[in-house]
């Protein structure tokens, strides 16, 4: 489904397109829609998939980050969705060898090992370790487990490029 655009005070807004059988709610659902979304600065993306990531710590080569497995990512079986693992260990991955200053890092390469299923409602523990760099090519290594029962749900090896700061 591809998002749809509308304009509120002369501004370009987007916002997901409800089918018919949601409407029953006089439009209800839709406004609330295109309230969240007419937010400065948040896209669909943002408000979908990332919101409820909360940060723990941040270390040099280190971060970890709790989320509550949220019904809006997952499946018809109630288990977290392997996308939504999978736009998990790309974030977090990511934003551990982001530099301010410079161009954001590009996803090169990622593999992911499915180990176990997350539930609706349980808490998750999502660590993202330096594993190396050279040049611009950088890897990190990110676990997602079960926050309560430390069972992991997933191991990702994310690999990304981007420029390095300058020496001078």
């Amino acid at each position: 489904m591809r998002p749809k655009y509308a304009k509120k005070n002369g501004e370009k807004i987007e916002y997901l397109q409800l089918s018919d059988e949601v409407e029953e709610d006089g439009g209800e659902a839709q406004r609330l829609l295109e309230e969240e979304f007419s937010r400065k600065g948040k896209s669909f993306y943002e408000v979908f998939s990332l919101r409820g990531i909360r940060v723990n710590r941040v270390d040099p080569g280190f971060i970890s980050c709790s989320f509550k497995v949220p019904l809006r990512l997952t499946g018809r079986d109630g288990n977290l969705a392997n996308g939504a693992i999978a736009n998990l260990v790309d974030e977090v991955g990511g934003a551990l060898v982001q530099v301010v200053s410079l161009p954001l890092c590009v996803s090169v390469d990622m593999s992911i090992a499915f180990l176990s299923q997350a539930k609706l409602g349980e808490e998750l523990e999502i660590t993202s370790r330096l594993l190396g760099q050279r040049g611009g090519y950088t890897g990190t290594l990110v676990v997602v487990r079960n926050q309560r029962t430390g069972e992991i749900i997933a191991e990702g090896r994310h690999s990304l490029f981007g420029r390095q700061a300058s020496k001078l």
